[in-house]
């Protein structure tokens, strides 16, 4: 059995220093019709998607009727006043010839930009990301997704989907503005992550590159229809790497090793693209952190998070096989009330599950009940979230190597890690 991560305060809660990851926002489930809107800390997000109306059937493409409004008001005011402006200045007599004729554009619109450019990049990219609109029981939601196969899979977050796990429906819109109605081939709440099918084929995948490869400074794109804007392009950079995040809904935590980015990210982002300069997906966009006492998504403040592109290749292969996917385990329980360095090794059994499974990974390795665990691969690890996504961030089969101390004396251990199906 998985270790479990220890309670985080919601945003606003006073116990401890302020710390960003225990204020992070998924994007992609609804809310209550309600509450548009509702706070949760790491352990209970809010998702980044387009929260569901209280009434009134959902607009299927495009943005909701209040944002289609503002819009169509603010071009039409720059519309009447350019109007005002050209027969206010233009128009006025002038002594002597008088031309208003401007010189022409100095490149073709169209032309081909530099390869590597942004433009370039989206020009690549755009054609394979999606919008989803999942209807459910509890409402409707909506989120992103891309192109995994030209045979119709597609990949997004899990939080997206969820909705329609019990029977609801899932429509994909593609960037050419056609629709098709998707089934659920499978989704993983410990990764946050799920594959949905149309009938479509010769669709244009987007390649998965090697997000061990990335370091930080390296620049990204992200994709997707936040608030509902379709084929939205943002920039940033690779921020960090192998931060430890919580995400998904209250009741389906995932434990992601996630890619830190700049690029804004917003609601209806999740389960978009993050992309390098070569348009090879590094990271699928998952959640977003808020500053602490915040009561409601405000939008990118420029700490994004994604699911590193390697973690979601082994996942998606397996939920298009499978329809479920593995991750590994090491046979331990934690204890959550520990203060010291590192953490340790749970002393007592919890609801008839012993603190190391009999004959499991740690068990076989050596570990017993009361030890501390102080590094994984020689990474330090001072919180159960910390191990546990730098263990969900391997495949099973792995070896680790743990150092651990018993009372005065440290060691390190090799760890060959079991498998759990994933809910």
């Amino acid at each position: 059995m998985p270790p479990q991560p220890s309670p985080v305060p919601a945003p606003g809660a006073t116990a401890g220093p302020s710390d960003p990851w225990q204020t992070l926002r998924s994007f992609g489930e609804p809310e209550p019709p309600s509450a548009p809107t509702r706070p949760g800390g790491s352990v209970d997000p809010t998702l980044v998607g387009v929260p569901r109306g209280a009434a009134g059937p959902p607009t299927r493409r495009g943005l909701r009727p209040a944002v289609v409004a503002g819009v169509a008001a603010l071009a039409l005011v720059a519309g009447a006043l350019g109007g005002v402006v050209a027969d206010r200045f233009l128009g006025q007599d002038t002594p002597g010839p008088y031309t208003s004729a401007l010189p022409p554009a100095s490149v073709e619109p169209g032309a081909d930009r530099p390869a590597g450019s942004v433009a370039d990049i989206a020009a690549t990219v755009l054609p394979s990301v999606v919008s989803l609109q999942v209807r459910g029981t509890d409402g409707v939601a909506t989120g992103s997704g891309f192109v995994l196969r030209e045979d119709g899979y597609i990949l997004t977050n899990n939080h997206v989907v969820a909705g329609a796990a019990d029977g609801g429906d899932v429509v994909v819109l593609f960037s050419d503005g056609h629709e098709s109605p998707a089934e659920l081939v499978g989704r993983t709440v410990d990764y946050d992550l799920a594959v949905v099918k149309v009938d479509d084929s010769g669709l244009t995948p987007l390649a998965l590159g090697d997000s061990d490869a990335v370091v930080v400074g390296d620049p990204v794109v992200a994709v997707g229809a936040p608030l509902g804007l379709n084929g939205t392009v943002t920039t940033g950079i690779i921020s960090a790497l192998n931060r430890p995040v919580q995400a998904g809904a209250a009741a389906e935590t995932a434990f992601i090793n996630a890619i830190q980015t700049d690029a804004a990210i917003n609601p209806g982002n999740s389960g978009g693209p993050l992309v390098n300069g070569r348009g090879e997906v590094v990271g699928i966009n998952s959640a977003i952190a808020q500053p602490p006492g915040s009561q409601s998504a405000t939008g990118s403040i420029g700490l994004g998070f994604a699911i590193p592109s390697n973690q979601a290749r082994r996942t998606a292969e397996q939920l298009i096989a499978d329809g479920v996917a593995t991750y590994p385990v090491i046979g331990v329980l934690l204890d959550q009330r520990y203060q010291g360095e590192g953490v340790q090794v749970s002393t007592d059994s919890q609801s008839g599950t012993p603190a190391v499974t009999p004959d499991g990974p740690a068990d076989a390795a050596g570990i017993r009940p009361g030890d501390v665990i102080l590094t994984i691969d020689g990474r330090p690890v001072t919180e159960s979230d910390e191990l546990i996504v730098a263990i969900r961030a391997k495949a099973p089969g792995d070896a680790v190597t743990l150092r651990v101390r018993t009372g005065d004396q440290e060691r390190d251990v090799r760890v060959v890690l079991d498998e759990a199906t994933s809910e």
